[in-house]
Parts: structure tokens; C-alpha cells; sequence
């Protein structure tokens, strides 16, 4: 017998009738704005159309535009639509330049065909959302949902029902054999589970997700079997002690299938698209910022003694060590060895370095780091190599920090925990906003934390 994988990466299951629906934006509206000047389809047109649609499926692909969607991520959607359409765009125009195409596409045509089909690519999405979330709220085709497990995953997904009407579920409540003392107080469980096994062999339930904890392994077994005598839909909801990490996608490894747990998010042509991203903004930030590097320097040289630039190890992508470049801002040069941060009031930081420090304007030379590849422009801030060792030993999770490159910035320093860890309680919570970043990154995010950037440099709290 051939070989069958037990798990299969999920898409959307009208991902081919999306992908349907934008070829037919992208065509129709190039036909519209050919006869709205009064051109002629030529057999430069159907090459240019042609083209158009091997890039944009193949940066919608890049992009994952046609995955299965988290429920409540209809805004994510919509953003990756509008990425897609711009890099298509400038992929295209980019393609013409180098070729040196010798087809007559006026400027003008141009333009009102990429907002054509961008804004009807974006209308059927919304129009789809839309109608999803009315026969919900109306009660059509409802499912008739339940969970087995009273537990925190099994409280978290409820709440994401809760939340989310183009789910289309009727939730019927939670089923647990525990008794009532060893219950959360707030999740009201109508029976146990042989009740729940009972409702579903008479087709009073559409879809149960089970969310038992993992010690639960042979439970589990013994109702799934005693499922697999009804037509009900059956989810496990995995409640590992390491949820909050853990990436959760399917791989194969020749006939055996595998679920990761840590891993890094950049996979694939992701890895190109976060290195494309870190080589444009450092090249555009170090031409920009050239005259800016020039007076921190003359002005470094001309108020006290020693290098314009210090030099630090730090823990890079995979636990290698780097060397992080930053401009002097202390009378002292701690590279290794027991490194003590900053504090308020430091006699050791000179008094253009507090301002640079303030500013995060000592961090600018990080740009080099990126272009040579050691750094990200978006990522998890590197900490000493002492601070490293130190931490990794105290905080769980601690050294997934670096499944991705470490950054200039990162969503921890612009959610306010920037500056001086004096607590273990600091560490863990800049640690937690760390790991969520590498979980959700998009270039979309790294975006949002950029703009944050400039605002929160800005001020001065925790910096010194």
C-alpha cells in the first residue's frame, strides 16, 4: 500500500477559487482600462497580463496570501493583499525597466489598472466577510459545537468562539469528568464525558475539539475510538506546557510526520523576504543617516577621549557569538566578561552618551551588523553574553530568543520594556513580548514596530 501522511498542512478550502477571483481582478481590469482608451488588445497586452499573473500568484504565494487564515485575522488579510499588489507592481515595473520593453503602456493606463484591480481584489474579500458574519448572527447553518476538557486551552478557545461570529458555531458548553471542586469557577460544564460521547452518537453535536491535557494520552485514545462511531468532527487541541511557543506546523520526514515545537518563523522564501527587507532599510537608513553619523562622531572625538565606535559580543542567530557595533556612550570599553548595565545617574556615562543613550541614536552603527547579515533590522534585542548565560539559567524559553537574528529594535522596546532589566520580573516580560514577536512576525509587524521605534526614542523612560 502506497504511503499516506497522517497530517496534511491546511489551506484555504476555496484557496483555488481565490486564486480564481484575483486572476479575474487582475485580467478584467486590465481589459476595462485597454477599451477605456480606446486601445486595441494586442499580443503585448496578453504577454504583459500573462506576466502579471505569474507574479502576483507567485509573491502571493511567497506571501502566503491563500493559507487557512487564523479566525479574527480578516485585517492581516487585507494587509497581505495590499503587499502583495504593491510588490507585484513594482516587481512588474522593475521587470519592464530591465527588459527595456518596447510596449506602449502609458503611466496613466498603468496606474488605473493596479488600482482597479487592487480595489476589486479587496471588495469581494470584504463583501465575503460580510456575508460570513450575516448568517452567523442570523443562525444560518450553524454547527453545533462542544468541548471536551475544562482547561485553560479549552477556556481560551471558547473565548475565540466568543469572539469570532464568522466562525459558525452554536456552542452547547464543556464536557469534563473532573469534579466540580477541581473545575475553574468560571467555565460552566454541563456534564461528563460518557454524557458527551452519548449527545454525539445522536447527532446532538457537530464538531467537538477535545482539550485534555497531554498526561492524558491513553483518555484521549479511548475517546476518539469511542467517537469513530459517530459522524461528529474531532478536534485535539494540543495542551502542552509549551503552547505559548510552540509553531505547531506539520512537516514530513520521509513516511513519519513531525510537529514542531521550536523553530525558526523564517522559512522558506521568508528567509528572503526578511533579508530583502533588512538590506533596503540599513542601505537607506545609512545613506539618510550618513551626515548624522558624521556629526556623533566629530562631536564623540571632540568631548572626550577614546574610539568613536565600541565594540561588543553578543549572542547572535543560533547562540553564535557577534560582534554588535554601537558608538561609545561610557568613559569605560566592558566588552566581556561580567558586564553591568546602566543605571540612573551612572557616573560611567559620559554626558554625550546619556543623550545618545536617551535617544537610542548609539545603536545607528547596528546598521552595518545588518547589511553584513549578523542583525536584523526588527528582532529580539541582543543582550551581553554574561546576561545570556545568566538569564538562560532563570527565565524557560529564554534562548528560543535566538531562532531569529537579534535586532536594532524589537516589539519588547516599543511595548515599553526598553532600557534597564534590574528585576528578574523585567527580563521575563521583555523575554514573553520577545517570543510573541517571533511567533506572529510579518513583515507588516516589523513595519508597526518601526514606526513605534521613532516614536518611543522619542522619550527616555528606563533608558540611562
Amino acid at each position: 500500500m502506497k504511503p499516506i501522511n497522517t497530517f496534511k498542512v491546511n489551506t484555504s478550502n476555496y484557496s483555488f477559487v481565490h486564486r480564481f477571483l484575483d486572476l479575474s481582478c487582475i485580467s478584467i481590469s486590465l481589459i476595462f482600462v485597454i477599451h477605456s482608451y480606446n486601445l486595441q488588445i494586442t499580443q503585448d497586452y496578453i504577454t504583459i497580463a500573462l506576466t502579471s499573473a505569474v507574479v502576483f500568484l507567485y509573491i502571493a504565494e511567497a506571501l502566503h496570501l491563500y493559507q487557512s487564515w487564523r479566525v479574527g485575522s480578516f485585517i492581516s488579510v487585507m494587509m497581505t493583499v495590499t503587499a502583495v499588489f504593491i510588490a507585484s507592481f513594482l516587481t512588474l515595473f522593475g521587470i519592464s525597466i530591465w527588459l527595456k520593453t518596447s510596449v506602449s503602456f502609458p503611466d496613466q493606463i498603468l496606474t488605473l489598472w493596479f488600482l482597479m484591480a487592487f480595489m476589486s481584489s479587496l471588495a469581494w474579500r470584504m463583501l465575503k466577510h460580510q456575508w460570513t458574519v450575516i448568517r452567523s448572527k442570523l443562525g444560518i447553518n450553524l454547527r453545533k459545537m462542544a468541548i471536551l476538557g475544562a482547561t485553560s486551552t479549552g477556556a481560551n478557545l471558547y473565548q475565540e468562539i466568543d469572539d469570532c461570529d464568522e466562525l459558525g458555531f452554536d456552542f452547547i458548553g464543556f464536557f469534563d469528568d473532573r469534579q466540580t471542586a477541581r473545575l475553574p469557577k468560571d467555565l460552566t460544564v454541563i456534564s461528563d464525558v460518557s454524557k458527551c460521547i452519548d449527545e454525539a452518537k445522536k447527532g446532538k453535536i457537530d464538531i467537538l475539539f477535545i482539550a485534555l491535557p497531554i498526561s492524558a494520552e491513553k483518555r484521549i485514545a479511548e475517546i476518539i475510538n469511542l467517537l469513530s462511531d459517530t459522524t461528529v468532527d474531532v478536534y485535539v487541541v494540543p495542551v502542552f506546557m509549551l503552547s505559548d511557543v510552540m509553531q505547531g506546523r506539520v512537516t514530513h520526514v520521509g513516511k513519519i510526520d513531525a510537529l514542531s515545537i521550536f523553530e525558526s518563523p523564517y522559512l522558506g522564501s521568508k528567509i528572503w523576504l526578511k533579508r530583502f527587507e533588512d538590506i533596503v532599510v540599513s542601505l537607506t537608513a545609512l545613506i539618510v543617516l550618513s551626515p548624522v553619523y558624521m556629526l556623533i562622531a566629530l562631536t564623540l572625538k571632540l568631548t572626550s577621549p577614546g574610539p568613536v565606535f565600541f565594540k561588543q559580543s553578543r549572542y547572535g542567530l543560533r547562540g553564535e557569538k557577534i560582534s554588535v557595533y554601537k558608538f561609545r556612550s561610557m568613559n569605560v570599553m566592558e566588552s566581556d566578561g561580567i558586564v553591568t548595565q546602566a543605571t540612573k545617574n551612572d557616573k560611567r556615562v559620559t554626558p554625550l552618551g546619556a543623550f545618545l543613550r536617551r535617544t537610542s541614536l548609539d545603536e545607528l552603527p547596528q546598521f552595518f551588523n545588518v547589511l553584513k547579515g549578523d542583525m536584523s533590522v526588527v528582532g529580539p534585542r541582543p543582550h551581553a553574553v554574561s546576561h545570556n548565560e545568566e538569564y538562560r539559567k532563570l527565565i524557560q524559553f529564554y534562548m528560543l530568543r535566538h531562532h531569529v537574528k537579534p535586532g536594532i529594535t524589537g516589539w519588547a522596546q516599543v511595548s515599553g520594556w526598553r532600557g534597564e532589566t534590574d528585576t528578574l520580573e523585567k527580563m521575563q516580560k521583555r523575554v514573553e513580548f520577545d517570543l510573541y514577536y517571533i511567533l506572529q512576525w510579518s513583515i507588516w509587524f516589523d513595519f508597526k514596530i518601526l514606526m513605534l521605534t521613532v516614536l518611543t526614542c522619542l522619550k527616555s523612560e528606563n533608558t540611562y
